[in-house]
């Protein structure tokens, strides 16, 4: 009589379980969506903290403007000093120690020779000279009056050079092109020379109001 030999049956032969429940479909797809929605979050989360804790990216410094707030030199300002007799000396003595220590935003800065006769502010450097000559002008030469000052002003090409034309002795005043509206900068300096610079006589008729 033949014996049977039973073997362990393999997963293969194992019938589902009548009782097992199935996977509800509408779990699984809920399941999906939640993750598809959290990856993002977590990844956009991650980047924000990431960003938070980098140093901040330096900005560029704007460039350097005439009128900008920038290094400004305080060296002595080279002027000539030309001798001068005995009252011109006495009247640019007493304009230079009526002169304020500013002109607008540009302060008083020394110069090279003449500290009797000159003065200096800002850089580039507006510039006051006292006891040169007076300039000759034509009946067609555009003068102006700033504070009770008759000035002649010559246009070149890096400065305008102003020149007092009624008062005992000359005063003249060098605005570089770096500095807009060249009368603009003249009032303080026109008080100055009121208050010590005698008045030369009867002003040109272009400067009678």
């Amino acid at each position: 009589m033949d014996e049977k030999t039973s073997s362990p049956e393999t997963p293969t032969d194992v019938a589902p379980s009548a009782d097992r429940p199935a996977v509800d479909r509408s779990t699984r797809r809920a399941a999906l969506w939640a993750t598809l929605v959290a990856v993002p979050v977590t990844v956009a989360v991650a980047g924000f903290t990431f960003a938070k804790l980098s140093p901040d990216t330096p900005v560029a410094a704007p460039d350097p403007s005439p009128s900008s707030a920038g290094p400004r030199s305080s060296a002595p300002v080279e002027m000539p000093a030309p001798a001068l007799a005995e009252r011109p000396g006495v009247v640019c003595r007493a304009l230079v120690s009526q002169l304020p220590a500013t002109v607008r935003d540009l302060a008083q800065r020394p110069v090279t020779a003449g500290a009797e006769q000159n003065a200096a502010y800002g850089d580039p450097a507006l510039t006051v000279a006292c006891g040169g000559a007076e300039p000759t002008v034509d009946a067609t030469d555009h003068l102006w009056t700033v504070n009770r000052v008759c000035w002649y002003a010559d246009e070149r090409s890096d400065a305008t050079v102003l020149t007092t034309l009624d008062r005992e002795t000359a005063v003249t005043v060098t605005v570089p092109r770096a500095y807009e509206g060249a009368l603009q900068w003249l009032s303080p300096i026109s008080d100055a020379v009121v208050a010590s610079v005698p008045s030369g006589g009867d002003s040109p008729a272009g400067c009678r109001g």
